[in-house]
């Protein structure tokens, strides 16, 4: 009697592996993926970005059914997010005044949450797809690419950023991006275990690939050139407010001195950046101060940029506006500058709450949503014009947005970044964060200045490398030069689109082929 489609697929994807007991799989994926944040800065282990998905990979390899490869995918990303996004820790409990049993359980609460994109990788792996390396990459960086945009986007902890320095292999990013780099790096760890299975095809693919990425690093293409204009000074100002000082009434003032006496020494200079709000009032508030600024830049030929809530009350109408609209903006000031940039990507819960309008339905949350309200800067805003340049810029996490970085570099000459990472304290966060600003110097051919408030304050060249940096958690001014550059990158020009397509192909031919490999038992 021959079995229908539907009666083999279940048997297949039913069975059982009988060597190793679901609760092991679980605790050795959930280790697999808290073991992959050593690959990343501080650490830099990038042996281990292919360590972890192997082991992901060879637990979901025996057949079994849809619920057990998820909860070995769900452990992972548990794992992965629990102990890569520990640094969120600091800024629940020590900052927002959370109790250290409360502030735990959110954090195990967002492994659980973020632990869905490895969690639904795993079914798909299991149960829609042929289980081999090529189809395994693929969905990898669709789960990377979701978490770019799906519920707002949380673009953390990839598989590429642990090759930023490695440019045998980050000498794709400049063509395809940082998902390209997860794309080996996932597929060569994936065939690194077929390979143990005495099917070494995979290996072959893969390592050509890292040979094409080699012979590109090797080759060094000039994706992008000099503009031919003499290199821009420039003085970033770290300020090193503390956390719990930085947003208080009294401390206002305290603060814009410490600036106002760190940038003294630097007039002069072609640019002077401060970071992220450090000026921690609106520019209304704070225009007397700004005037001096502006009149002090101008007399000695520098330009200012700095960090500031921005309030916009021509676009107050208070017949249907509770309050002006404000932004978290970086603006350009002084000699030769003129420019507003309003941050696009919003941190949910920090600067903004997510789905506010339903939280009227419930009496106790009705008009909450008044508290955390910065509006959202739109998404085809002009670069800021500086010194007769093009400058493109990023706020805090947003450059951790590949295709929304990319987009802002679009004809401008070099980028800046502007951060307050204090809320992170010592932990890791704030190195993951440099980390990623390189890969999108790297992935758009420019220079970037990035100043913060503790650190890391840095200068990174087109290549992704970090010209100078500051020391973290010291109150000072970081000196350099940094260089004009035109042209695009692949990247620059085509975004994420070749390798959406490449893994939609593989997938769809996945699918396929495992269609026909089903097919092809039934009619046994």
């Amino acid at each position: 009697m021959r079995m229908s489609t539907v009666d083999v697929t279940k048997r297949l994807n039913t069975k059982k592996s009988k060597s190793i007991p679901l609760a092991v799989s679980v605790l050795l994926a959930w280790l697999a993926g808290a073991l992959f944040v050593w690959a990343l800065a501080p650490y830099k282990v990038w042996g281990l970005a292919v360590v972890s998905p192997a082991i992901l990979y060879a637990l979901l390899l025996p057949q079994m059914s849809g619920k057990r490869a998820f909860l070995i995918g769900e452990a992972y990303g548990m794992g992965l997010w629990c102990v890569g996004a520990f640094w969120l820790y600091t800024s629940i409990h020590t900052y927002g005044n959370t109790p250290m049993w409360l502030a735990l359980i959110l954090i195990a609460l967002m492994g659980l949450g973020m632990g869905l994109f490895h969690g639904f990788l795993a079914v798909l792996f299991q149960r829609v797809v042929g289980k081999q390396p090529l189809s395994f990459a693929a969905l990898w960086v669709l789960q990377e690419w979701l978490k770019t945009w799906l519920f707002t986007g949380f673009p953390w902890l990839f598989v590429g950023y642990a090759f930023t320095e490695q440019h045998w292999l980050s000498s794709l990013a400049p063509v395809m991006g940082v998902f390209a780099v997860s794309f080996v790096a996932v597929l060569f760890a994936a065939s690194i275990v077929e390979l143990a299975r005495r099917r070494a095809g995979y290996v072959f693919a893969s390592v050509a690939l890292i040979v094409v990425s080699s012979v590109l690093w090797l080759v060094q293409p000039q994706w992008t050139k000099p503009k031919g204009t003499p290199d821009v000074s420039v003085s970033l100002i770290q300020g090193n407010i503390p956390q719990d000082l930085k947003w208080l009434t009294d401390y206002q003032i305290e603060t814009l001195k410490i600036y106002a006496d760190l940038t003294r020494s630097e007039w002069g200079r072609d640019i002077i950046l401060w970071p992220e709000s450090s000026i921690p009032m609106f520019q209304t508030e704070a225009w007397g101060f700004i005037t001096e600024m502006v009149k002090e830049a101008k007399a000695t030929g520098s330009t200012w940029i700095t960090g500031i809530p921005y309030k916009d009350e021509a676009a107050f109408d208070a017949k249907t506006d509770k309050y002006p609209p404000f932004y978290n903006s970086v603006i350009a000031l002084g000699t030769d500058a003129k420019g507003l940039y309003k941050k696009q990507r919003l941190v949910p819960f920090g600067e903004y709450i997510p789905f506010e309008g339903m939280l009227d339905i419930l009496p106790d949350l009705a008009g909450s949503q008044d508290i955390m309200s910065y509006s959202r800067g739109m998404d085809n805003q002009a670069p800021l014009e500086v010194r007769g340049h093009k400058l493109g810029a990023a706020i805090c996490y947003e450059v951790a947005y590949p295709d929304t970085t990319r987009k802002n570099a679009i004809g401008t000459d070099f980028l800046l970044t502007i951060s307050n990472d204090a809320w992170f304290g010592t932990s890791a966060g704030p190195l993951q964060h440099l980390q990623m600003v390189q890969m999108r110097a790297l992935e758009n051919g420019r220079w970037f200045m990035r100043a913060t408030n503790t650190g890391v304050t840095a200068i990174i060249d087109h290549e992704g490398r970090i010209v100078k940096r500051a020391p973290q958690f010291a109150r000072t001014v970081l000196r350099g030069d940094i260089q004009a550059r035109t042209g695009s990158t692949p990247y620059m020009q085509l975004g994420n689109y070749p390798i959406l397509a490449l893994i939609l192909v593989l997938l769809l031919l996945s699918y396929f082929g495992r269609r026909a490999g089903v097919q092809a038992r039934v009619g046994r």
